[in-house]
């Protein structure tokens, strides 16, 4: 769940609404709504034809937004995209992790995913695959809820215990699946149960039948800056055997991702895509 300004920011003299309302307009494109009109835009974004239409000129003519010539509805193009990846190739845990992730995605086989806290949402922003078939498609940028992710919670259990309260506090606790896990004080259970044990797990609480096992990513300071997921269908594993043969691992390679540097042989081919952003800047 994406959370908007508070009052403080949007009526401080720098925030530049004008602004905000072009990104506005830009993620009010998605699921069942990949096209839409001028009256569509204004009535999702909650502005005026007359804005909406300048709002998508200017995104149009920047190639943000393409028209239909003749039904006249905008769509998002490829460039978008650019916005992301620009963060993808400059994040510096996505790209000290890399080497590691995926040494340990060869190793034991499974989808090993990074991400990293917006809100009181995960948002992944590194996937290595599994070797076989999955039933979850976990596309790069997707966001998913702390409070029922291995993910989340490895991220929650890291913070102080008041901070990782106040999450779940602003967080609209769903059951997404009959295992979903909503009660505050039996997720505050859990968090505390994962401080304890250097991990946190999720079984098929957002899609049924994915298992998940997290850990907590920290900074020199050990504040947390993001987490490991390694997920698996529970048609290949349980949890109980996860904890006993792919924690370990796991922990090891998120005790390496923040104490030591990857070998530059190793994290060469992650750095292209830096030099070739560099390179066209």
């Amino acid at each position: 769940m994406r959370e908007s300004p508070s009052d403080a920011v949007t009526d401080n003299r720098l925030y530049v609404q004008s602004f905000a309302k072009g990104v506005e307009v830009i993620l009010a494109f998605g699921a069942g709504r990949s096209e839409m009109n001028l009256p569509e835009i204004a009535a999702v974004t909650g502005m005026s034809k007359s804005a909406a239409q300048r709002f998508t000129f200017t995104l149009e003519a920047l190639g943000y937004l393409a028209k239909h010539p003749e039904t006249k509805r905008y769509r998002l193009t490829p460039k978008v995209i650019e916005l992301g990846y620009r963060y993808l190739l400059t994040d510096p845990v996505v790209e000290r992790a890399s080497p590691y992730l995926l040494e340990l995605n060869r190793k034991c086989g499974e989808n090993i995913n990074i991400a990293q806290p917006d809100g009181t949402d995960m948002v992944y922003v590194g996937r290595f695959p599994s070797f076989f078939h999955m039933p979850v498609y976990m596309p790069i940028g997707r966001r998913l809820p702390m409070y029922c992710t291995a993910a989340g919670r490895a991220y929650l259990a890291a913070l102080d215990p008041r901070a990782a309260a106040e999450i779940l506090d602003r967080s609209r606790l769903e059951r997404y699946t009959p295992t979903t896990v909503t009660d505050r004080q039996a997720l505050l259970d859990l968090i505390a149960r994962a401080r304890e044990e250097g991990f946190s797990t999720a079984d098929g609480e957002y899609y049924q039948g994915d298992l998940g096992i997290g850990i907590a990513l920290t900074d020199r300071r050990g504040q947390p800056v993001g987490s490991v997921n390694l997920a698996a269908p529970s048609s290949r594993w349980t949890l109980a055997r996860m904890k006993r043969e792919l924690a370990p691992q796991l922990m090891e390679t998120c005790r390496l991702i923040c104490t030591t540097p990857p070998e530059p042989r190793k994290a060469e081919p992650f750095e292209l895509g830096v030099r070739e952003m560099r390179s066209t800047s």
